[in-house]
């Protein structure tokens, strides 16, 4: 290898190192605002499914619809509660992928146990394909540099 190729190795390695660090520091958590308007009734969340995408900021209003309810989200330990005619608020970052059930944390009634709703946080995907482009990005600087040049003989 000459110099320069070995220069131009060294310098697309280190690019390559330098943006791939960057982009898990700081965009895998890449956030972004989740609003959800949670409305309690006697034994149901409506809705009862959320998805965000990890490192999102969730926030969620409760509003209640007939008695006292409260929302704890399992996973993440935090809780509000809701009288009727009053909201509960909650915010947090979504950092823990997975399913994590949310339920009623005031006793509202006969059926309060199954009072259960699910917080579905998935991969952050914008983050896993800049991680892709770069690595399709850092292989074909290589092969570009790698790549021999034609022989021209002068004959």
């Amino acid at each position: 290898m000459t110099k320069t190729k070995v220069l131009l190795f060294g310098i697309c390695a280190l690019s390559l190192f330098w943006i791939l660090s960057f982009g898990i520091c700081h965009l895998s958590f890449a956030q972004e605002e989740k609003f959800f308007e949670i409305k309690a009734k006697r034994f149901v969340y409506t809705p009862n499914i959320i998805r965000v995408n990890r490192g999102d900021l969730v926030r969620i209003r409760l509003i209640s619809e007939d008695v006292t309810h409260g929302l704890f989200i399992d996973g993440y330990g935090v809780n509000t509660s809701a009288h009727p005619g009053q909201e509960g608020y909650l915010e947090f970052v979504a950092d823990k992928p997975g399913r994590f059930s949310f339920r009623c944390s005031v006793t509202c009634g006969e059926f309060h146990p199954y009072m259960i709703g699910y917080l579905i946080v998935e991969p952050n995907l914008r983050f896993y394909a800049y991680v892709i482009l770069v690595i399709i990005f850092g292989v074909l600087g290589f092969l570009i540099i790698l790549r021999k040049k034609p022989q021209i003989n002068n004959g």
